[in-house]
């Protein structure tokens, strides 16, 4: 796809989109400067309409069933440069120019909250290194 998305181009790309069986597709939000991935949230397919469409990201809250764009009240904005279904269609990669904390704790990311220490693979044959 080469051209911008408007509201009338842009349903083929919501029919393409697997939700779930609660309507839902995971959208992983990813920093466009650091490719750090900052959080994950849930889009329905109005909130994945107004995303590819207005240039600012707009999620799902599952909690209290309505429509939030991240930014509008605590000014850390994410703007959106890029967005790609994944080969099935069940998941969205958004590129974003992150103003502020992504994370509601005020972290600079979600996944910068609880970091956990796994046990490494290695490509070589062997055990796994820790």
């Amino acid at each position: 796809m080469t051209e911008q998305l408007t509201r009338e181009t842009v349903e083929p790309v919501v029919e393409r989109a697997a939700f779930d069986a609660k309507g839902l597709l995971p959208a992983i939000i990813q920093e466009e400067s650091t490719r750090d991935v900052l959080m994950m949230g849930w889009m329905d397919a109005e909130a994945l309409r107004r995303t590819l469409t207005e240039g600012r990201v707009t999620f799902w809250s599952r909690s209290r069933q309505e429509y939030w764009r991240k930014g509008d009240t605590s000014g850390h904005a994410q703007f959106v440069r890029s967005a790609a279904l994944d080969c099935d269609g069940d998941t969205l990669l958004v590129t974003v120019e992150q103003i502020g904390a992504a994370c509601h704790t005020g972290e600079h990311a979600c996944f910068d909250v609880d970091p956990l220490v796994p046990v490494t693979g290695s490509s070589s044959i062997g055990s796994p290194h820790v």
